[in-house]
């Protein structure tokens, strides 16, 4: 029987144990916001830096003027189609080679260096890229129907149902996207971790097993088993990182009038890196899931040489006639020649006579 152990409190440990991992992700992610908010900032004081509409900014806050703000800042400088598919290339390519070093430190003892996470990141690089096409096919087949009821329900519900009761209409429908579009996440997530699991197994012809395919039913099979304990999990934490943000990023908005900027910047990055801490916290808690049911695939090791034995012979039952003793054998034949062996003892050698004289 596999064993069961809690997913949040492992998963838990798992994550406090390799705190360099979200700190690395992030740090990326705040790099990357600054690096293309530079453009936006410099446009936004082009506008506000000459203008008196700016003192509605600093001494209250004015949505009205802020919305108008980034709208002309998008109408003077639009970003061109290669332009603005820059920070999401760069924030993919730090996904795929973070998220897979950060699972095989997870799964491993291996501390969470940057070294270590680039290095699993880029061995593990095109498979990942391959899990990411299967998300977004069966995103695409399963959230694509789903999609276009609801914008049918909700022009129904705009027909028929005014009030807060046409609120509360739509939004049921928006949550039953958002749940199967978690369940497809959780599913992924859970290919993801096997992933990497098979990639410590061997193929028989000694190289690493790459083969995503292979985890797909096993994971399915996994989430099947698991499916309220998992989702009851994931969800969880979800609902935990974004009521983090929510809160935080509606502190920040009683601060945007203040003097002083960086206690707003303070506590929406600790909304963000609250939200992130629990992303991390549902992949630890999927490995804790995955360690409890591993992957049914026998390790296969690479073929070795067929072992050549010599056995001693064995005779188990006694010869018949015994050998004589082993006789000593000179190096060189005794030139002398043997001496003859007679009946009696030669008279003349013992009874020899003197002659006389």
């Amino acid at each position: 029987m596999a064993q069961r152990r809690s997913m949040l409190l492992h998963g838990l440990r798992i994550t406090l144990s390799r705190p360099r991992a979200v700190v690395w992700t992030y740090v990326f992610n705040l790099g990357l916001a600054l690096l293309f908010s530079i453009r936006f900032n410099a446009g936004l004081n082009d506008i506000l830096g000459h203008s008196l509409g700016a003192q509605r900014l600093t001494t209250a806050f004015d949505l009205g003027v802020v919305a108008a703000a980034i709208e002309r800042v998008n109408r003077d400088a639009p970003s061109t189609g290669l332009a603005g598919m820059i920070g999401p290339a760069f924030y993919v390519l730090i996904y795929f080679l973070l998220v897979p070093g950060t699972l095989f430190c997870y799964q491993t003892e291996a501390p969470a260096r940057l070294s270590i996470l680039l290095s699993i990141g880029f061995q593990r690089f095109w498979r990942f890229v391959r899990i990411a096409v299967f998300t977004l096919i069966v995103s695409a087949v399963i959230l694509g129907p789903l999609l276009a009821i609801q914008t049918v329900w909700s022009t129904h519900v705009d027909d028929t149902t005014v009030g807060v009761a046409a609120i509360y209409e739509k939004l049921a429908g928006w949550l039953i996207i958002a749940i199967v579009a978690a369940i497809i996440r959780l599913y992924f997530d859970l290919v993801e971790v096997y992933t990497l699991f098979l990639g410590d197994q061997l193929r028989p012809t000694g190289r690493p097993d790459r083969r995503v395919h292979r985890v797909l039913l096993p994971a399915l099979r996994t989430l099947r088993l698991n499916f309220f304990r998992a989702l009851g999990s994931f969800l969880s934490l979800a609902v935990v990182g974004f009521l983090a943000l929510f809160l935080t990023a509606r502190l920040a908005m009683h601060m945007l009038a203040q003097p002083r900027v960086w206690p707003m910047f303070l506590v929406a990055q600790l909304g963000l890196f609250i939200m992130l801490f629990t992303r991390f916290w549902q992949r630890g808690a999927e490995t804790t899931l995955a360690f409890d049911h591993p992957l049914p695939i026998p390790k296969i090791a690479a073929p070795l040489p067929p072992p050549v034995f010599f056995p001693d012979p064995v005779d188990d039952e006694p010869d018949p006639i015994p050998y004589p003793a082993p006789q000593h054998l000179d190096a060189q034949p005794n030139p002398e020649p043997a001496t003859p062996s007679l009946d009696e003892p030669d008279p003349g050698v013992f009874h020899h006579d003197p002659p006389t004289t």
